[in-house]
């Protein structure tokens, strides 16, 4: 049987990763770690298949993808795209969140992942289209 989580090869990159978060996941992850978003267990870095996830529950099957500038360009949501449903042939659900919004506005940001993991345990989530994720800081 083939392995597509955590696997060995990408074991370096995850640890690397892991310890060179960018700010706003390390603000996000002192919010998601020890079961603080409504007692479900977030790893950070999780690979699945080729991938790295910035977060990833896997008892909800949730993706959490901190997505800053570079993912906005024409190349990189395509690139995005083709990742986000590649990992989701394996049953994963993705939020996305957007660097800016984690600095000014995180209570929204939690409040909206709160939704959406309520949205999974009730079996109303609609999967969103990377790499667009809402728009919650004050312009």
């Amino acid at each position: 049987m083939t392995q597509h989580f955590n696997i060995t090869p990408l074991s370096k990159r995850r640890r690397y990763l892991r310890s060179h978060l960018p700010k706003a996941e390390i603000i996000l992850w002192m919010r998601l770690s020890n079961r603080q978003m409504l007692g479900y267990k977030f790893r950070r870095q999780y690979s699945v298949d080729k991938f790295v996830i910035d977060f990833y529950c896997p008892e909800l099957k949730l993706a959490i993808e901190v997505d800053g500038d570079s993912h906005f360009t024409p190349l990189a949501r395509v690139y995005d795209r083709g990742r986000q449903h590649h990992i989701e042939s394996f049953g994963i659900r993705f939020h996305r969140v957007m660097n800016e919004d984690v600095y000014n506005n995180l209570d929204a940001v939690l409040d909206e992942i709160a939704k959406t993991i309520r949205q999974l345990e009730t079996g109303a989530y609609r999967h969103p289209e990377p790499p667009d994720p809402p728009r919650l800081s004050k312009m």
